[in-house]
C-alpha cells in the first residue's frame, strides 16, 4: 500500500486495518495509521488461560523521533473525544505492506529512512515492535510511550481502569501490575540495553473509537501510561520494543532479531507445505491468512491433558477475529481450505479428534464462549459438516485409524438425529427428512438473534440440513460397509434414498425453477418457505448432492441471476419484500440484515462447486467467480478476507475483517480452479 500523502485521502490510513496472531488465538491489530478505532485494537492481546480468555494488555505507542535540533517528529496517530484526529502520521508514512504475511510500515522523516514492524511469537503471549533505520545521516532518538487499558477484549471501553496499576522496575526490565485483578503482569523491555525509561504517569482521557461509535456501543475511554522509553539511534541501527504475559527466562530466548528469524522460517515452511496450486501469488497470500485460524487453544488444560495421554494434541479454529471464538460449523466449513490445501494434514487430524471428544447427545458444540472451558451445542448442522470434513481429510490422508477410532461416534450421531435429540433436532419417520426448532433458538448457519428475536429462525425442514444428512448417511453407509458392518452400511443405504426420494418430492419449486427453503414450517405439514436463498446450492455442492441432476442447470441459473454477486452469494433474493442490501449501523440493525440480504463470502466455494458440476470442464469461467478478492486483499482487513458484504455496488465490506471460511473457501477454490496441473483434480474433489 504505496501512501502519498497529497494524493490519498487519510481516510485509508484509518479503515485499513492489519492483523497479527500467535496461534494461541491471541493478536495484535490495529489501523495502518497507528490510531485505535476499535475496541479490538491493541498491540497485545493476550489469549490467558480460563477465566480471563483474551485480555487487552497493551493498547496503544505514542512514537516520536527527537532529533539534535529539539525537532520531534511524531509518528502516532491518536483520536480524541469529538473526533479530534492527531494523524500527522500521514505526513511520514511512505508505504505499508506485508512482507510473507507479516505487517511493515516504512517512513521517510528528512533524510531518514525507517522501517517499523510488528512481530508475535508462534504460541507466546509475546510482541516485539522493531524499529530499524535503513538509511539516513541525522539519526534521532526514538521516544516510545506506551499506554495501556487493562480488560477483557469484549468489554467496554469506558470500563473503569482496574485501579491501582502498579510498575515495577527489574534491572531494565519493567512490569505491569493491575492489583486484585487476577491478571498476570504486563512485562516489558527495550532491547537496547542503554536505552532509559523515564517515570511520567499520565492518564489519556477520552480516546475516540470511531467503529465502535457506528457500530452503536460505548466509544470513549481512557488510557494509562507510566513513562516512556527512550533509545539512541546515533549509535545502532534498530531496536525493539517487547511486551508479554510470559515470565522472563521465556521473553529472552529469543533476540528480536532471532525471533523475526524463526518466524520468518515457518512461514517459508508454511508455503513448502502447501500444495503446488497454492505455493504462490494471490493463493500463497490466503495462505499466510489461513495459519491466522489455526490454535492451539490457551487455557483449556484438561482437554490438553487428556489429547496428551492419548499421544494426540489439542487444535481449533478460530472462526474470525476479532470476536469470534472457536466455533463447530465453521471449524468443519473451513477445515479443507485451512488445513489440507496449506498441508497441515497432521493438525487437521488434530482438529477433528479434537471435536470428536466433545460430541454430546449427538451433537458437536456450536461454539466455545471466550474464558470457558464446556460448549454450547446449539446447532443442527454443524454436526453434519462434521461427517462433511472427515471426508475430506480422509481424502487426503487416508487415515483409516482416525476413521475406526470414531466410527462408533459416527453411528451415535446418526442414531440420535433418527431417535431425536437436543432442540427438536429429529428425523421424520414419514418421509426420512431432518426438522429441526426450538423455540427461542437459532440452529442453522442463518442464526442472528437480538434478545428474544431470532431473524432468521428457519424451524422446519431446512433445504441445506436435509443436504448435509443426506451426505452424511451417504457417507457413513460408505464408511460402515469399508470397516465390514454391512448391516449397519444398509440401514444408512437404505435411510439416506428414503431421504433423497422425499427431497425431490418436496423441495423442488417447480414455479420457480429453484428449491424451497424450508418444508414444513414450523411442523405445519405441507407449507413451504419459497424464499430464494443460497442454501439450495448445497443440494448440488456436497460430495453426494441429493437432489436430481436435472434440476441443476436450473437452480444454479436462478441462483447466479439473483444472488451472485463479485464477493459471494446474497443470503435472500433483492425481490423478496424482507430483504435488506446494506449491513451497517447498531446491533439490531446489522442483525436484521446478516442473513436477509447481507452477502458472505463463504458461499463463494460451494457455488463453484455447484457450477462446476453443471460445467465440469470449464475452470476458467469458475475462476472469474473469485477475481474479486484479489482486489479485496488491499481493503478492509489488509491480506485477508472480511465476514461480509454489502448487497449491492460497490459492496462494502462488513462484519469480521479476517473470517475463516471466507479465506478458507476463496483458497480452497482457487486451487480448484487451477487449470495445468495433474494432481489437483484427485485432491479438489473433480
Amino acid at each position: 500500500m504505496p501512501w502519498d500523502r497529497v494524493n490519498h485521502s487519510r481516510e485509508l490510513l484509518l479503515s485499513r486495518e492489519w492483523l497479527v496472531t500467535n496461534g494461541l488465538g491471541g493478536y495484535a491489530s490495529g489501523t495502518v495509521s497507528g490510531a485505535i478505532t476499535r475496541k479490538y485494537h491493541g498491540l497485545l492481546i493476550a489469549a490467558l488461560p480460563v477465566p480471563h480468555g483474551r485480555m487487552v494488555m497493551w493498547s496503544h505507542v505514542s512514537e516520536f523521533l527527537r532529533f539534535d535540533d529539539d525537532d520531534v517528529i511524531s509518528l502516532g496517530a491518536e483520536e480524541r473525544a469529538g473526533g479530534q484526529l492527531d494523524l500527522r502520521s500521514a505526513d511520514y508514512l511512505h508505504e505499508f505492506r506485508l512482507e510473507d504475511g507479516l505487517p511493515v510500515w516504512t517512513y521517510h522523516v528528512r533524510d531518514l529512512v525507517l522501517e517499523k514492524r510488528v512481530l508475535m511469537l508462534h504460541l507466546q503471549n509475546t510482541v516485539h515492535v522493531i524499529y530499524r533505520i535503513l538509511a539516513g545521516e541525522k539519526r534521532p532518538r526514538l521516544e516510545l510511550r506506551p499506554a495501556f487499558h487493562f480488560r477483557h477484549h469484549e468489554a467496554p471501553v469506558n470500563e473503569g481502569l482496574p485501579a491501582p496499576y502498579q510498575l515495577r522496575a527489574l534491572e531494565r526490565r519493567y512490569e505491569i501490575h493491575a492489583e486484585h485483578s487476577g491478571l498476570l503482569p504486563l512485562r516489558m523491555k527495550v532491547s537496547d540495553e542503554d536505552a532509559e525509561f523515564t517515570i511520567s504517569p499520565q492518564n489519556i482521557h477520552q480516546v475516540f473509537y470511531r467503529v465502535e461509535q457506528v457500530r452503536g456501543y460505548a466509544y470513549e475511554g481512557n488510557l494509562w501510561s507510566p513513562g516512556f522509553f527512550q533509545v539512541d539511534l546515533r549509535s545502532r541501527d534498530s531496536a525493539a520494543l517487547i511486551a508479554s504475559t510470559e515470565t522472563w527466562d521465556i521473553i529472552e530466548v529469543l533476540a528480536p532479531e532471532a525471533a523475526l528469524n524463526s518466524e520468518t522460517q515457518r512461514r517459508a515452511k508454511m508455503l513448502d507445505d502447501a500444495i503446488p496450486e497454492a505455493r504462490t501469488g494471490f493463493p500463497a497470500e490466503l495462505v499466510f491468512a489461513a495459519d491466522q485460524f489455526i490454535i492451539t487453544p490457551a487455557g483449556r488444560a484438561e482437554e490438553a491433558a487428556r489429547a496428551h495421554a492419548a499421544g494426540d494434541e489439542v487444535r481449533t479454529v478460530i472462526a474470525g477475529y476479532h470476536w469470534f471464538t472457536d466455533w463447530g460449523r465453521d471449524t468443519m466449513i473451513s477445515l479443507e481450505g485451512l488445513a489440507l490445501i496449506t498441508g497441515r494434514c497432521l493438525e487437521a487430524g488434530y482438529i477433528i479428534r479434537t471435536f470428536a471428544h466433545y460430541v454430546r447427545d449427538g451433537l458437536i458444540p456450536n461454539m466455545f464462549p471466550d474464558g470457558e472451558k464446556e460448549g454450547l451445542y446449539h446447532t443442527a448442522d454443524a454436526t453434519l459438516w462434521f461427517f462433511h470434513a472427515l471426508n475430506r481429510y480422509l481424502r487426503y490422508t487416508d487415515d483409516r485409524t482416525t476413521l475406526r477410532l470414531l466410527l462408533p461416534t459416527l453411528i451415535d450421531i446418526a442414531e440420535h438425529h433418527l431417535g431425536g435429540t437436543k432442540f427438536n433436532i429429529h428425523v421424520d419417520s414419514s418421509d426420512g427428512l431432518l426438522a429441526q426448532g426450538a423455540e427461542s433458538y437459532q440452529l442453522t448457519w442463518m442464526d442472528a438473534k437480538m434478545g428474544d428475536w431470532v431473524v432468521t429462525p428457519r424451524r422446519g425442514k431446512a433445504v441445506e440440513l436435509n443436504a448435509l444428512w443426506f451426505n452424511a448417511l451417504q457417507l457413513l453407509a460408505q464408511w460402515c460397509g469399508e470397516e465390514n458392518n454391512a448391516s449397519a452400511a444398509e440401514r444408512y443405504r437404505a435411510c439416506a434414498e428414503q431421504t433423497r426420494l422425499s427431497f425431490n418430492e418436496r423441495f423442488w419449486n417447480a414455479d420457480g425453477g429453484y428449491l424451497f427453503d424450508v418444508v414444513d414450517c414450523n411442523g405445519q405439514s405441507g407449507t413451504t418457505d419459497a424464499s430464494c436463498r443460497p442454501n439450495q446450492v448445497f443440494a448440488i455442492a456436497l460430495d453426494h448432492p441429493v437432489l436430481e441432476p436435472v434440476h441443476w442447470p436450473s437452480v444454479m441459473d436462478v441462483v447466479e441471476s439473483k444472488l451472485l454477486t463479485p464477493v459471494g452469494l446474497r443470503s435472500l433474493s433483492p425481490d423478496h419484500p424482507d430483504y435488506k442490501p446494506i449491513y451497517s449501523g447498531d446491533l439490531r440493525s446489522r442483525d436484521g440484515a446478516y442473513h436477509q440480504g447481507t452477502v458472505w463470502a463463504w458461499l463463494i466455494g460451494p457455488f463453484v462447486d455447484a457450477w462446476l458440476k453443471v460445467h465440469p470442464e470449464d475452470k476458467a469461467g469458475a475462476r472469474k467467480f473469485l477475481e474479486r478478492f484479489r482486489e479485496h486483499r488491499d481493503e478492509g482487513g489488509i491480506g485477508t478476507i472480511s465476514e461480509v458484504f454489502d448487497a449491492r455496488e460497490p459492496h462494502t465490506a462488513g462484519g469480521c475483517i479476517a473470517q475463516a471460511w471466507s479465506v478458507a473457501e476463496v483458497l480452497r477454490s482457487w486451487a480448484k480452479t487451477a487449470s495445468g496441473t495433474a494432481s489437483a483434480p484427485d485432491r479438489l474433489g473433480q
